[in-house]
């Protein structure tokens, strides 16, 4: 979700090249034997890609990774019933370096390699959509999560109005409609002057909420102050800075990477910006406790959007751990503090598994791809439903108003965050009143 796309297409030199790797890995060809189970050959084995960026600038969305998947291989220990049959499951992870080139390699070497039979990508257009893109050419049934759908929807193709051109490849999550509601609810929280100082990257994310939610948080009343796209690694933010000053601007969002937002926010404090500012909402960056912890004491308070936390109330369909319990495992296990990441991975899982179940025969791609196409689940992070979506091939998801503040003396860690509005999700518990940022 970063400065990779440009003009529709991809901006490979905005990311370090790595070498691409090849990954092989064992196709089940041996017998296996477990217990009372016995699995005979290899097509009696499902392969299952999983990709997502684990290292490189995008690796918080990955860092959990290995912890969610560790659950669901333990949950699918025993193989997975579909179809009156019991199926041995093999996961294939794989890890894009932050590279959307190098995303797209995997996907093929997936596909064409390993012959999985679902494809399954998260986190940030850099990683979904090439990946998409791979099996939507190759006939391959692929589900994501994890960037907004507009963004995935229109960044690869599809035109408003018009038919799907996608028949292999679907989405849930999160799109502008959601962020608009969330802000809306957590900004009208606070007295300020609504005027909105807004650094909307030249990326597919950004672009995509600068075409569409800036004007719907216009129409709400919201003065939108905009001095216009900026590339990714910029380093300096001056411009910006004194423009946003001048306009008296109140409320500060953005949906930067972390490196760039680090460099505005330093800069907006040493130019005297965050004094002025009572609401500071940032998207993408600040997802994480380790965006925040980076800030020191700038970044206390600052406000984020949760697709999950722990306070969901809902439960894995594939491991049966609801978000509590999902978010200590992770900690103990860890010892680092849970990120909404756990919920995010693990509900993708939750819905390719149910869709393979759900399929009339698992080993026809296009079974499953027509099962995905009518799933309607509830994952741990919620309603999956593919029937009545905004468009073809996307269910939408929720996006709710968190804050990060300090943990209450004697905690683990130094940060807490909590759920301050939950207006696309009124399941979700509101956990604490929305603190001005520098109140």
């Amino acid at each position: 979700m970063n400065g990779i796309f440009r003009n529709g297409k991809f901006n490979a030199a905005s990311l370090s090249r790595r070498s691409f790797i090849a990954s092989t890995v064992a196709g089940g060809a041996a017998l296996a034997l477990s217990g009372r189970t016995a699995f005979a050959q290899s097509s009696d084995t499902l392969k299952v890609g999983f990709i997502s960026p684990r290292t490189g600038p995008l690796g918080g969305f990955g860092e959990t990774d290995g912890y969610v998947l560790e659950l669901a291989r333990k949950a699918l220990a025993n193989g997975l019933q579909a179809g009156g049959k019991t199926w041995k499951v093999d996961i294939l992870d794989q890890d894009t370096q932050s590279d959307p080139s190098r995303a797209g390699q995997l996907a093929k070497d997936l596909i064409n390699n390993q012959a999985i039979d679902l494809m399954l990508a998260v986190s940030t257009p850099e990683t979904i959509n090439p990946v998409a893109d791979a099996c939507e050419a190759a006939g391959i049934p692929c589900l994501s999560t994890v960037m907004p759908w507009e963004a995935w929807y229109f960044g690869r193709g599809a035109k408003p109005g018009a038919p799907s051109p996608f028949k292999w490849t679907y989405h849930f999550g999160f799109g502008v409609e959601e962020f608009h509601k969330a802000y809306v609810s957590q900004w009208n929280l606070i007295e300020t002057n609504k005027k909105v100082g807004v650094m909307y990257p030249n990326d597919a994310d950004g672009n995509a909420i600068r075409a569409h939610l800036a004007p719907a948080l216009a129409k709400e009343g919201f003065t939108i102050v905009d001095p216009g796209a900026y590339e990714t690694g910029t380093t300096d933010f001056t411009a910006q800075i004194a423009l946003f000053r001048q306009e008296g601007v109140e409320i500060f969002n953005s949906f930067p990477i972390p490196p760039d937002f680090a460099a505005f926010w330093r800069q907006a404090a040493q130019q005297g910006l965050t004094q002025q500012i009572k609401i500071c909402q940032i998207a993408k960056t600040g997802l994480f406790p380790s965006d925040i912890e980076a800030l020191g004491d700038l970044g206390l308070n600052i406000g984020s959007a949760a697709y999950w936390h722990k306070a969901f109330p809902y439960k894995s369909t594939l491991t049966g751990v609801s978000g509590t319990e999902l978010a200590d495992g992770y900690e103990t296990a860890s010892g680092k503090q849970w990120t909404q990441q756990l919920g995010a991975s693990l509900a993708l899982l939750d819905a390719g598994f149910d869709a393979l179940k759900a399929s009339s025969d698992v080993k026809s791609k296009e079974a499953v791809a027509k099962a995905i196409s009518t799933l309607k689940t509830t994952t741990i992070a919620g309603k999956v439903d593919f029937t009545s979506g905004p468009v073809a091939n996307v269910s939408p998801g929720p996006i709710i108003g968190t804050q990060w503040v300090k943990a209450p003396e004697g905690s683990k860690f130094a940060l807490d965050y909590v759920v301050t509005e939950n207006a696309t999700d009124p399941n979700v518990p509101v956990g604490a009143k929305l603190t001005a940022y520098n109140g």
